[in-house]
């Protein structure tokens, strides 16, 4: 009987030395992983592959338009090719950027992903928090399949907070982690005076930007070709997925408020809108005239989602007053 006692006490302390060294393994295993992706993380986001622009003042050219016009209280005109600042208006002043983050967390996603076709999960998780928040979506679904690039389209078209949280936990694991490696990438762009808190713009005070930041930004992602081509689409049908076997469309947010107005002498090539209460409306734009292309960045507009888009309206008027002596 005690023999038996003794084997069975010799059993136990078996199984919890082994049970001891699984959780002692797993624990280690996890550290390791852990270090390699912190390690990839900041290998990754100091990705260096294409030029910085150095935005510079030129005295021999400006917008022909009265800064007092604008509704927006913040903006800046640039022209692409040589970065020149041709106008601006409290362009160094704090501002919140609402969903011109989306722009940011693109061009971050891009560069760090080496297969824009791999499939991405998106889990119910994600969701619960974006609805609370009344954060835009693109439309996809929880446990929905989707491509990286169609995430892509739908975090600069319809501004799907959804598809900024996919690609973020697919690149760092974390939303979290991925912030670090925006903020990383602003640090090397040389926006000093920017700060993100998450990938999807909702409002938090220590969420902040200028315009003149968001110009630099936007002329650095624009030199990617994969950012390029979804900044400048109007409309997009994203691949098959498991929930939605014919696709979604989306429509470019900015397309959709500028109808059919153009500019005289050239035409707006593409846009990313923003709007919290906070923030105001917001528009960061992309346009040619003549055989010049410009960026503009608007900030702050009153009005809202619902009202005249004034963001909208300065973005005609700065890009009409380029034609003008």
């Amino acid at each position: 009987m005690v023999g038996k006692v003794k084997k069975k006490k010799s059993k136990v302390r078996i199984l919890v030395s082994f049970l001891l060294i699984a959780v002692i393994a797993s624990f280690t295993y996890k550290s390791i992983i852990s270090l390699e992706r912190q390690y990839l993380l900041e290998k990754n986001s100091g990705s260096r592959t294409m030029p910085v622009p150095s935005l510079k003042k030129t005295p021999d050219y400006a917008a022909h338009i009265s800064l007092e016009s604008l509704n927006s209280p913040h903006a800046i005109l640039i022209r692409l090719k040589d970065h020149a600042v041709l106008m601006q208006k409290n362009s160094a002043g704090k501002i919140y950027p609402a969903s011109l983050t989306k722009m940011m967390t693109a061009i971050v996603a891009i560069e760090n992903l080496p297969d824009m076709h791999q499939r991405i999960k998106l889990p119910k998780s994600i969701f619960q928090k974006l609805y609370k928040a009344d954060a835009a979506m693109a439309g996809f679904q929880p446990d929905e399949e989707v491509m990286a690039i169609d995430l892509a389209y739908g975090a600069l078209l319809p501004s799907g907070a959804e598809c900024c949280i996919g690609l973020s936990r697919q690149i760092a694991g974390s939303e979290k982690n991925f912030v670090n490696m925006m903020n990383q990438k602003a640090s090397y762009l040389g926006m000093n005076n920017t700060h993100f808190e998450n990938a999807t713009g909702l409002h938090d005070k220590n969420h902040y930007t200028t315009v003149k930041d968001m110009s630099i930004l936007l002329s650095y992602a624009l030199q990617n070709d994969t950012f390029r081509e979804i900044f400048t689409s109007s409309r997009y049908t994203v691949h098959p997925t498991n929930k939605h076997p014919d696709g979604i469309t989306f429509y470019s947010t900015m397309f959709k408020e500028l109808k059919y107005r153009g500019i005289t002498g050239g035409k707006i090539l593409g846009g990313k809108t923003g709007y919290t209460d906070e923030a105001g409306l917001c528009l960061a734009s992309f346009a040619e005239e003549g055989k010049q292309e410009y960026i503009l960045v608007t900030a702050g507009a009153k009005g809202d989602n619902k009202s005249e888009q004034y963001n909208i309206t300065d973005a005609l008027s700065v890009y009409n007053s380029l034609g003008e002596k």
